[in-house]
């Protein structure tokens, strides 16, 4: 039974460490195109009726913000860090809020606006899916181990 758990864990964290892996490059590549371009030939009328004069802003916000907690996320699950989960569903959490903001502040909607909020959502889905495995195989070792000591016994 215990393998089941580890073989699931093991498929749900790959996913994760692939999903982090495209939300990083996505938003360090989408940010440095952004500052290079200047918004990447959208007009600069895109951002009436946001705080923002010019697309500098907003990328480095998509540079930092988003791509350095995706990096983060990513670079700790990797290494098995004990904080990883947090900062996974720290940069689930960073990327939903971004394109939520992004959907106000340009006052529209794309497809690729669906993929990246979707994509969000799947990372804090994969935290909550490790996080419940754990949980599952916790106490599936624990019900073992109580059947050993009784058959024992």
């Amino acid at each position: 039974m215990k393998s089941t758990w580890m073989r699931t864990r093991k498929l749900v964290r790959r996913t994760l460490v692939f999903l982090l892996a495209f939300g990083a490059l996505s938003a360090i590549g989408g940010a440095v195109a952004l500052l290079l371009t200047n918004g990447l030939g959208m007009p600069l009328a895109m951002l009436d009726g946001s705080p923002f004069s010019s697309f500098v802003i907003p990328a480095l916000f998509l540079l930092v913000i988003v791509g350095g907690t995706q990096s983060l996320g990513l670079t700790l699950l990797l290494r098995r860090d004990s904080s990883a989960l947090l900062w996974s569903s720290v940069a689930g959490f960073g990327m939903t809020i971004w394109i939520m903001v992004e959907t106000v502040a340009i006052q529209g909607f794309s497809a690729l606006q669906a993929v990246y909020f979707t994509l969000g959502i799947l990372q804090l889905a994969l935290v909550i899916g490790v996080l419940w495995i754990d949980s599952r195989s916790s106490e599936t070792s624990r019900i073992n181990s109580r059947i050993e000591h009784a058959a024992q016994t």
